[in-house]
């Protein structure tokens, strides 16, 4: 009676033994979650800005929806016609040309007035024609290339002073190619004293920022721009490792899911609040109009990017929801996986039952690495092209769902024909072979 308690005594460390490792896994795991957490709304704003800023299609594409803004257009119309119109006096013009003819002062009056008033508007109208034609839209598509190039120098310290779109410290949005076709538009109709008449600089520019901004945003852009576009990448690897050190892992998915929703509100949140603030900013300039839908399309694709990040934790906390040990979702898990199992065993009873049978079999032993595969497939397509959007989300939810039902299928036809062969449960008399045992 004494061996097998002194067998017994041996055995008893073991389990604290184990218990260390299984510790410091989940001490592990909740430190890369706490970190992936941390990092994920300041790594998905930074990745945003360094490729909106440094990608010259991403930058063109991003504001190339403002020309057909109307208060943008507002904005540079009013622009381009007080330039003209501060150049030019149509009054006194007027009053020399019909001096000699009327002498009366109070009907010159009369005359001069309305005829200004004229002028002023067909000057007005032609600008806005402009403004909201094509050739615009082409000036502003080519104005934008130029000045994500020169924003790049101007951030990087290598811009000349002499370069378009920098004057002085100053970043400025140059419209003299537009008050130049605009006054061929209204000579060509017959407003010929527009012609040769000189636009001073200050009239011909617009400025974006100036000097104290520039110099603020080239301090952000050389602390940040390195490390941009690698923290989404570490803070994904992290919710990764977070994952696969966890011991309940469908209790971590439901974890990673509602931080990757909380981020998603917080930018919310930050989006809200720097959009008062830009609005704030740009109030009594003459882009203050025109502040809010500026704001709204240059931050399109953040927005985005939001969206799918807010879906993208929802769809984590139903999948961890369904994995786990919840008394509801056990029998929904079996009445699922059990449906589809199902239809894969009617597969192999069928015509082309062989098969299917054997591919199902060939993939028993590896269904949880194609399963990892399928996952890591849909992250593919919702990533590629690196424009995640809650649309992209819904087909990549939707393709990943497909191959995870496909898959429970065949290993329903791979279970099927290995117990109807003859290594399977039955022989004749439908008793357990010694094999299978």
């Amino acid at each position: 009676m004494s061996q097998p308690v002194e067998s017994a005594a041996p055995a008893a460390p073991a389990p604290s033994a184990g218990a260390r490792p299984s510790r410091g896994r989940s001490v592990a795991a909740v430190l890369c979650l706490v970190l992936a957490a941390l990092l994920t709304t300041p790594a998905g704003i930074a990745y945003w800005g360094q490729r909106t800023l440094n990608d010259t299609e991403r930058y063109v594409a991003t504001v190339e929806p403002l020309v057909e803004s109307a208060e943008v257009q507002d904005v540079i119309a009013t622009r381009v016609s007080d330039a003209l119109q501060s150049q030019v006096d149509i009054e006194a013009i007027l009053r020399d040309v019909f001096a000699g003819v009327i002498d009366e002062a109070p009907r010159l009056d009369q005359l001069v007035g309305p005829l200004s008033a004229a002028i002023n508007g067909l000057i007005e109208r032609e600008v806005r024609a402009f403004v909201a034609s094509d050739a615009f839209a082409e000036f502003w598509v080519r104005a934008n290339t130029t000045a994500q190039q020169v924003l790049l120098k101007v951030l990087q310290g290598t811009a000349e002073s002499t370069a378009i779109g920098f004057q002085g410290n100053e970043i400025v949005l140059d419209v003299d190619e537009v008050i130049n076709v605009v006054k061929e538009r209204l000579v060509a109709r017959g407003l010929t004293l527009l012609e040769g008449v000189p636009i001073p600089e200050t009239d011909r520019q617009v400025v974006l920022l100036d000097a104290p901004q520039v110099k603020q945003l080239r301090t952000i852009y050389a602390f940040a721009n390195p490390p941009a576009k690698w923290l989404l990448p570490v803070a994904a690897l992290l919710y990764l490792a977070a994952f696969a050190l966890a011991r309940r892992r469908a209790r971590m998915m439901v974890w990673i899911g509602a931080c990757i929703l909380a981020n998603a509100l917080l930018v919310a949140l930050l989006l809200s609040v720097g959009r008062q603030l830009f609005v704030n900013q740009l109030a009594g300039t003459p882009f203050g109009p025109a502040s809010r839908v500026f704001f709204d399309t240059l931050l399109a694709y953040l927005q985005n990017g939001r969206k799918a990040m807010m879906w993208l934790g929802i769809v984590g906390i139903l999948a961890g929801l369904y994995a786990g040990a919840a008394a509801w979702a056990n029998p929904i898990r079996r009445g699922v996986s059990g449906a589809l199992e199902g239809a894969g065993a009617e597969l192999v009873r069928g015509p082309a039952g062989g098969p299917v049978g054997q591919v199902g079999t060939a993939i028993l032993p590896a269904v949880g690495w194609l399963r990892g595969g399928a996952i890591v497939l849909g992250g593919v397509v919702l990533l590629w092209g690196n424009n995640a959007t809650a649309g992209r989300l819904a087909w990549s939810v939707a393709f990943v769902v497909l191959l995870l039902a496909v898959l429970q299928v065949l290993v329903g036809a791979g279970r099927a024909s290995h117990a109807d062969g003859p290594g399977g449960r039955g022989g004749p008399g439908g008793e357990p072979d010694a094999a299978a045992a």
